[in-house]
């Protein structure tokens, strides 16, 4: 039986050596795993060289299953090769090859596969498993591409830096992002530390948490929070949010402020719900707190850092707007109903939503984390905000669904009271004026751009811009 071959190659602003060293670091393969798959890495062992093995948790559809694969040909610089040792294919070898060229470093992924019963399988069986490898690949190198050009901007020198809500939906495409760029990486755990895994425990309920005897941190990140839009704010809910926050915030800025050898910088959570409902106005960062609870919530959010920005550490208030994900948050919450299509719009729909791609939200973390002329509250956010009615039409229009009746507004507050009103009802627009004059380029400007990247809906077969 012959094998079906394919084939993706693309050109990259650096060295063969650099674009090698990014795959042997860790995360590299959590990078490249698309976000619109249900794709996780489970378990791993040993590196790229011979021997080192990953399995993937994946589905078909709703069903789960798992990818078993097995590095056995690694030749630094030049090329390493994975096969399938169990899996949906009869076989697979993944060859990923490295060359300089006049023009840039070339990366070469060739895809070697049979699939069960290909010899009486038509030809159309192969030719979808190409468009999904097109699809797949297209993404992979786009992100690589942006990746790269991101470290030769910020990754100069590895940085040790420490990171609270390493398990979130940003904090998981934050950590492999810092990784592959080579620096070191230690998180905040709430269970039994595993220090092989640089992990630390905290706990901000009772004010525990013990950096004496480690390394000097350059910068730490403080992501950690309760889901402000998960469900009705009852009195419970809201006082978990704020505990959440002023609790593990300030017991980090504290802890910091206290260490002999301080951090260079803290880059402390936030959200643009900081300015409340602000209609069509847009906001910056110079202007007052609204008077909605999320805007209380973030006043007394910032306020817990201080300790940290009074010591002298370079403190950021990482005002973030609406993540954009197939991982989790609103996109994903969005896309459960697909199947058969989004509605209009929510209430009036001209609520404005200052949104961001998830990779330009780990980009802007990396950025602010080695941009020493940035300081203060910063809005993150695109640059071209939506609103809600734009939001739904440019997200029916990518994944060609079709429109649906609104869903009245009286019906959300019915459903999720305030937290309607300011979470799925209320607006807020912002400049990016201080984060784009720092230096940061977005990846994904468009909404309709981000969407596409986002959910592999390329409107061409060529490589992605």
């Amino acid at each position: 039986m012959t094998d079906s071959q394919f084939t993706y190659s693309s050109l990259f602003p650096c060295l063969a050596n650099e674009l090698y060293d990014w795959h042997r670091r860790p995360g590299a393969l959590e990078r490249l795993i698309p976000p619109w798959e249900q794709t996780r890495v489970a378990a791993r062992s040993g590196g790229i060289d011979p021997g080192g093995r990953v399995v993937l948790a994946m589905h078909a559809g709703p069903i789960p299953y798992q990818w078993h694969a097995r590095h056995i040909e690694n030749l630094p610089g030049l090329m390493f090769r994975d096969i399938q040792d169990r899996g949906p294919f009869a076989r697979w070898t993944h060859t990923h090859r490295f060359a300089d060229t006049p023009n840039g470093a070339l990366l070469e992924d060739q895809i070697d596969y049979a699939l069960p019963g290909q010899a009486i399988l038509p030809g159309l069986a192969t030719g979808l498993v190409d468009r999904t490898l097109t699809r797949v690949f297209r993404y992979r190198h786009a992100t690589l591409r942006d990746d790269i050009a991101l470290h030769q901007r910020c990754s100069s020198r590895p940085l040790r830096v420490l990171i609270s809500g390493a398990s979130g939906v940003l904090g998981s495409a934050l950590r492999p992002l810092l990784t592959t760029g080579g620096h070191e990486v230690w998180t905040l755990v709430r269970r039994p530390p595993d220090r092989s895994r640089r992990e630390i425990y905290w706990n901000p309920e009772r004010d525990q948490l013990n950096l004496a005897g480690l390394p000097a941190f350059d910068g730490v990140i403080h992501l950690a929070g309760d889901n402000i839009g998960d469900g009705r704010w009852t009195l419970d809910k809201k006082k978990r949010v704020i505990d959440s926050r002023v609790q593990g915030t300030g017991l980090i800025a504290r802890t910091l402020a206290g260490l002999p050898v301080q951090p260079k910088v803290f880059l402390s959570a936030s959200a643009v719900g900081f300015y409340g409902n602000c209609l069509d106005c847009c906001m910056r960062e110079e202007d007052r707190a609204g008077t909605d609870f999320i805007s209380d919530v973030c006043t007394l959010w910032e306020h817990s850092a201080r300790p940290a920005e009074e010591a002298g550490i370079r403190t950021v208030f990482l005002r973030i707007g609406v993540v954009l994900s197939p991982q989790g948050g609103a996109l994903q919450r969005l896309l459960a109903t697909s199947a058969i299509g989004f509605s209009s719009r929510f209430g009036a729909g001209d609520q404005y939503i200052s949104w961001i791609g998830i990779n330009d939200m780990v980009g802007v973390v990396l950025h602010a984390l080695t941009c020493d002329t940035l300081t203060g509250p910063v809005n993150i956010a695109a640059p071209q905000p939506a609103t809600n009615s734009q939001l739904m039409r440019t997200l029916a229009q990518v994944l060609r669904r079709p429109l649906l009746p609104p869903i009245p507004a009286s019906l959300l507050q019915t459903l999720y009271g305030q937290m309607a009103s300011e979470v799925l009802l209320g607006g807020c627009r912002v400049a990016t004026d201080k984060l784009q004059q720092s230096g940061y380029t977005f990846r994904h400007a468009d909404l309709e751009q981000a969407l596409r990247h986002l959910l592999g809906r390329f409107e061409n077969n060529g490589p992605e811009c």
